[in-house]
């Protein structure tokens, strides 16, 4: 497989800052707090053509001008982000990431980009969707053993309908021995006709289902993560079949939602189209971990200043088929659970 070059001296001081950092966040990860984050990257593509995909306008001659000099910019963008997202607490334990291309992309930006010294492995969906666009599991091996993974595919053509995204399914260990079941997913958009759209998301939902239910059929008391772009607020008729035996992390109430919070600002208006759901096994080890009857599991966006623009709302990295320069039209949404 063949790989862009990059100059090492470009990243070497970058590189060892992370380093720095990621020894720090060790100390820290090593007390009672272990950080899951998820995030739509927006199209993380490479710059070269893949025959079996439309990704004609994200190549150097395509509508977006989609170069090397941009493309690594972005991977750089995007490891800067991770190994920030944490805070205090460290490098995230895992991340689910959305609208990544293929395996080459992940490749360089977990083993060429500046996220190289934080030792991050992964694994990511290969789906038929048309454009190529995939969701994708980061993991730290050492704090999180994986143990299984698949896809998971929506039956899309199966029901007459352009295939959408797999879904991607991982069980790992922590280092206190809990098994967590983490799954990461990106439902089909609202595009395309309201009621195509919606039988494909109601479709999606109810495969997202299944998955949920065999995991609770073998162990109830699964501690389980759904995360992922729901293209949906909370609240939204694909959650119906979905909640319970999953639980929102995320603020409900409409004095909350009233505020400018959300992780995708579109007509002037904040939403939460990324959630992180939990099953109940989840919550109840968490009570249990923290020895508090109320304890509860809260997410919350990222929002990092150079991942804003100057009106405070995400600095996406194009504007139609502008190049605007930022990193994603998304923010991040992590959760901070405790561990033995």
């Amino acid at each position: 497989m063949k790989h862009i070059r990059l100059s090492a001296g470009f990243l070497d001081p970058l590189c060892s800052l992370m380093g720095l950092f990621f020894l720090g966040c060790l100390s820290a990860s090593a007390q009672r707090t272990m950080v899951v984050g998820c995030w739509n990257v927006e199209n993380l593509f490479d710059c070269r053509h893949d025959t079996l995909k439309n990704d004609h306008d994200f190549l150097p001659e395509g509508a977006y001008r989609w170069t090397n000099a941009r493309y690594w910019k972005k991977l750089n963008d995007v490891s800067q982000t991770i190994v920030a997202m944490g805070g205090e607490a460290g490098l995230p334990v895992v991340v689910g990431l959305c609208e990544v291309e293929n395996d080459t992309v992940m490749h360089d930006l977990t083993k060429r980009s500046a996220l190289r010294t934080a030792g991050y492995e992964y694994v990511m969906t290969e789906s038929d969707d048309a454009r190529g666009v995939d969701v994708a599991l980061l993991y730290q091996p050492l704090a999180f053993r994986l143990l299984e993974w698949h896809s998971v595919r929506v039956p899309s053509r199966e029901h007459g309908m352009m295939p959408t995204r797999d879904m991607l399914y991982a069980k790992g260990m922590i280092p206190a021995g809990d098994t967590l079941h983490l799954v990461v997913c990106h439902l089909p958009s609202k595009a395309g006709g309201a009621r195509q759209a919606s039988q494909h998301r109601k479709l999606a939902a109810a495969t997202l289902r299944g998955v949920v239910d065999s995991v609770l059929a073998i162990s109830p008391d699964a501690k389980m993560l759904v995360m992922g772009d729901f293209n949906a607020s909370w609240g939204e008729r694909v959650f119906k079949p979905l909640c319970p035996p999953l639980y929102e992390t995320l603020p409900t109430s409409r004095k909350e939602l009233l505020l400018p919070v959300g992780t995708y600002y579109f007509q002037r208006q904040w939403s939460y189209l990324d959630h992180i759901l939990v099953t109940n096994g989840m919550l109840a080890w968490q009570r249990e971990v923290s020895n508090d009857l109320s304890s509860t599991i809260t997410a919350h966006e990222v929002k990092l200043p150079f991942l804003l623009n100057k009106e405070g709302t995400p600095h996406r990295t194009y504007k139609g088929s502008y190049y605007n320069g930022g990193v994603s039209d998304h923010l991040p949404l992590l959760i901070e659970l405790k561990t033995r």
